[in-house]
C-alpha cells in the first residue's frame, strides 16, 4: 500500500468514511500509522440519505468507530434525489456532487490540503468498462490516479492509497482485526449500471475468457494512461509555442488533444463528434447552443461567435441556389459539385464513387444545396415512400453534430433530390420515360489544412 508515498509526514488528513468495509480499513490502517508520521486525522462522512433507516445507521457507525479511535469526525446530510431532479442529472452524478462540495468545504474548515479516499482495484475495472461503453479515450480508459486534484475545488488533493487492493483483500482484513463494517444492499441492485458490471459482466468475462482480468485491466489503463498523459502534454506544448507547427501537420490524437484543451479553456463541453468536426472542417461554423456557435481556423485556433437570434439551434443556415446549365460547378461547404446534363441516358458502367445519375427534367433548372433543417423528408431508390431525414440519420448512426451539417440537393419543386452519404431519391431515378440525364458528381475539397484529414 502506498500511504507513506502518498501522505508526507506531519500532515493533516481527512478520511472520506461511508461505512463499508474498503473505507473502514483504510479509516484503520491510517489511524495504525499515524503516530509514527505523525499525521493529524479527520473523518469525514455524508449521509445522502437514499437508503433511508441503513443510511442512518452507517452515520452512526462512523461516528462510533470515529470516537472509539480518538478521530474528530465531521458530518452533513445531502437530499441526493431533490439534486437530481433541479439539476436535471442522475442520482450518482448528484451524489457525487453534494459529496465533493462537501469534502471541499469541511477540508478547507479543517486547513486540510488532502484527502484520503477508499476506491480499490476493483473500482478501477468497473470504471473501465464504464467509460469504455461511454466512448471515452485514453485518458479516460486511464481511471483514477493513485493522486489527483478535487474536481471542485483543485487546492485540495485526493489521495487513492488502496487502489492496488482488491475488495476481497481489505474484506480479508476487515475480518482478521474484527474490524466492523456495513454492507450496502444497493449494491446487488441491477437497476444500476455499474452493479450490472461488477455482479453480470465482470463475473462473466472471468468465467469464459479471461481469469486474470483483475491483473490485464488495470494493466491496460496504466498503458491508455501513461500515452494519453503524453499527449496531453504534447498539445498543451503545442498551445504555448503559439499554435506551431501549423495544425495540420501534427498526428491527430494531437489535433483531436488541442481541440479538446480549448474547448475546456473556453467552458464548452467537448465529445467526440465535436471535436472530429472541428477538426476536419477549418473555417466553417458550427452551432455549439443557442447563442453561441464555433469555428477552427485553418492553424488550429477556436473562435467563438455569437449566434443570430433567428437562427434555430443546432442548424447552420447557409445555403447556395445553383443553376443547372448544361455542364458546371459550385462549392458549398467542404464539398466541390460539378454535373453534365445529356440529351439521352446513354450507357452506364456500374456505381462510381461520388457519382449519381438523376432525372434532369424532374430535378428543374434551378436548385438549391443547404444543410439538413428539422422536418426535411426524403425517400430513398426503393422506398415505398418519404421518410423524415432524421429517422434514416439515426437508423444509419450518423452522429448528431455530423447530421447538422449533411448537405442535401433541393430540387426546383422543393423536393430533396440527394442527401451526401445516402441513396439517390426514388422519384428522381432515370426510368423509361426519362428524356435527360442529370450526372451529378462531387468530392471534398482539397485544402491545405485538410492534409490532416488524409493521415
Amino acid at each position: 500500500m502506498a500511504m507513506t508515498r502518498l501522505v508526507p509526514d506531519a500532515q493533516a488528513v481527512m478520511v472520506a468514511v461511508s461505512g463499508g468495509v474498503d473505507s473502514m480499513v483504510l479509516l484503520h490502517i491510517l489511524h495504525e500509522l499515524a503516530p509514527k508520521h505523525d499525521w493529524r486525522l479527520v473523518v469525514a462522512h455524508f449521509n445522502h440519505q437514499l437508503r433511508g433507516e441503513a443510511s442512518d445507521a452507517d452515520e452512526r457507525l462512523v461516528q462510533e468507530t470515529a470516537r472509539a479511535l480518538g478521530i474528530p469526525s465531521v458530518e452533513e446530510r445531502g437530499d441526493v434525489r431533490a439534486e437530481a431532479t433541479l439539476g436535471k442529472i442522475s442520482i450518482e452524478m448528484a451524489a457525487r456532487q453534494l459529496r465533493h462540495d462537501f469534502l471541499a468545504r469541511s477540508a478547507r474548515d479543517q486547513k486540510i490540503e488532502t484527502v484520503a479516499l477508499a476506491h480499490h482495484a476493483g473500482d478501477q475495472v468497473e470504471l473501465f468498462f464504464l467509460r469504455l461503453f461511454r466512448g471515452a479515450g485514453g485518458t479516460g480508459l486511464g481511471g483514477m490516479k493513485s493522486a489527483s486534484p478535487l474536481p471542485c475545488d483543485p487546492h485540495i488533493r485526493l489521495i487513492r492509497p488502496l487502489l492496488d487492493q482488491t475488495k476481497e483483500s481489505l474484506r480479508a482484513y476487515a475480518q482478521d482485526r474484527k474490524i466492523a463494517f456495513s454492507e450496502d444492499a444497493t449494491n446487488a441492485s441491477l437497476d444500476i449500471q455499474r452493479n450490472r458490471i461488477r455482479n453480470e459482466l465482470i463475473p462473466l468475462l472471468e468465467q469464459h475468457y479471461q481469469p486474470g482480468l483483475a491483473r490485464t485491466i488495470p494493466r491496460l489503463m496504466e498503458i491508455a494512461g501513461a500515452e494519453g498523459e503524453f499527449i496531453t502534454t504534447a498539445a498543451e506544448n503545442w498551445l504555448q509555442r503559439g499554435f506551431y507547427p501549423p495544425f495540420w501537420q501534427l498526428p491527430i490524437s494531437i489535433q483531436r488533444r488541442c481541440l479538446q484543451l480549448q474547448l475546456h479553456a473556453l467552458e464548452e463541453e467537448s465529445n467526440f463528434e465535436l471535436v472530429e468536426w472541428l477538426r476536419l472542417n477549418p473555417d466553417r461554423k458550427i452551432t455549439l447552443s443557442s447563442r453561441i456557435s464555433a469555428m477552427r481556423e485553418t492553424w488550429g485556433t477556436i473562435w467563438l461567435f455569437p449566434r443570430e437570434e433567428t437562427a434555430p439551434s443546432g442548424f447552420t443556415q447557409d445555403s447556395r441556389p445553383v443553376t443547372l446549365n448544361r455542364t458546371g460547378f459550385a462549392e458549398f461547404a467542404s464539398l466541390k459539385f460539378s454535373w453534365v446534363i445529356s440529351d439521352k441516358q446513354g450507357s452506364q458502367f456500374g456505381p462510381i464513387q461520388d457519382v449519381e445519375y438523376f432525372d434532369a427534367d424532374r430535378v428543374g433548372e434551378k436548385i438549391l444545396l443547404r444543410f439538413w433543417q428539422p422536418g426535411d423528408r426524403f425517400q430513398p431508390i426503393g422506398a415505398r415512400s418519404q421518410s423524415k431525414l432524421q429517422d434514416l440519420f439515426i437508423n444509419l448512426k450518423v452522429p448528431r453534430v455530423k447530421r447538422h451539417q449533411q448537405v442535401v440537393a433541393v430540387a426546383t419543386d422543393g423536393e430533396i433530390f440527394w442527401v451526401e452519404g445516402l441513396r439517390i431519391s426514388e422519384r428522381f431515378k432515370l426510368d423509361k420515360s426519362t428524356v435527360r440525364r442529370l450526372k451529378w458528381e462531387w468530392r471534398k475539397v482539397t485544402s491545405v489544412a485538410g492534409k490532416a484529414a488524409a493521415w
